[in-house]
């Protein structure tokens, strides 16, 4: 399968502005791609590296003004769904790898301090390993509404467990800080995810978040907003929560205007096209 990525976002910014981006393709992907290509207008000199989760960042400083930032990429896919591991079990603290401890505390957007007795009344009595992660992914996906027009930045898990509304950040964020509290490890993953395979959602594309619970000594993914397998996943970042993989930081004052997010399957025959086109 060959999957169709990209964006094109418009800032307006007041002064020359240092920016911090995490919209790469992550590197666990790059093998992935067959073709990229990317377009800033204005076309400023951009220093890539990798943060402190392995994610691809892009540092820059914007002049004042219009900035354009457009990508397009095509990726290979296995076009399988995401794994059910039925049996996967959940491993004791103490057999834990000691990256995997730094997911279990709290963080931003994750209260576990004070969702850890709610964690264990909804889920304390439900077997341990995958079972109790999907679980916690029935009971958010239930919980909370999804209302694109509800969207807060600041919300936290806490607050969308109370509100029960949000978007697809929320839902994650909510999952996570159950899954901490009953010591599971969780990480927050954003990316591309079209509707592949799936009936069209009639609401503009926009990047998705969900997240890695680690269990049976791997990173098994779940999504408590769609709360089903799905296929097509194009991983940009992960991090603790979304705080860690801001997609733009702005050092100064900027304005958001374009907001365009592709993701669609394409055939051999239009990806030639986009690779002929960008030569």
């Amino acid at each position: 399968m060959l999957i169709h990525v990209g964006y094109d976002i418009g800032l307006q910014l007041d002064a020359p502005t240092p920016l911090l981006l995490l919209l790469d393709v992550h590197p666990s992907r790059r093998r992935d791609i067959v073709y990229e290509n990317a377009l800033n207008v204005p076309d400023i000199p951009i220093e890539r590296g990798l943060d402190l989760y392995g994610n691809r960042t892009q540092r820059l400083v914007a002049p004042a003004g219009p900035l354009k930032l457009s990508y397009r990429a095509v990726v290979r896919d296995p076009g399988v769904l995401d794994e059910t591991p039925l049996n996967a079990r959940e491993i004791p603290i103490p057999d834990l790898p000691n990256y995997a401890m730094h997911f279990l505390s709290g963080s931003r957007y994750c209260e576990t301090d004070e969702l850890t007795p709610i964690a264990w009344q909804l889920f304390g009595n439900v077997s341990p390993g995958y079972a109790r992660v999907k679980a916690i992914c029935e009971f958010v996906h239930n919980h909370i509404k999804f209302d694109y027009q509800a969207a807060r930045s600041t919300r936290t898990a806490a607050e969308a467990y109370k509100e029960g509304t949000g978007v697809c950040r929320d839902f994650a964020h909510l999952a996570i800080a159950f899954c901490r509290c009953l010591n599971i490890p969780a990480a927050y993953v954003n990316g591309f995810l079209g509707d592949i395979g799936v009936p069209p959602d009639p609401a503009p594309m926009d990047f998705s978040a969900w997240f890695e619970a680690y269990i049976d000594h791997r990173w098994v993914t779940f999504d408590a907003r769609h709360n089903a397998p799905r296929t097509g996943r194009v991983v940009i970042a992960r991090g603790r929560d979304a705080a860690d993989v801001a997609m733009i930081t702005s050092f100064g004052q900027h304005y958001l205007g374009e907001f365009k997010v592709v993701c669609e399957e394409v055939a051999p025959q239009r990806a030639e096209q986009l690779t002929s086109h960008a030569a």
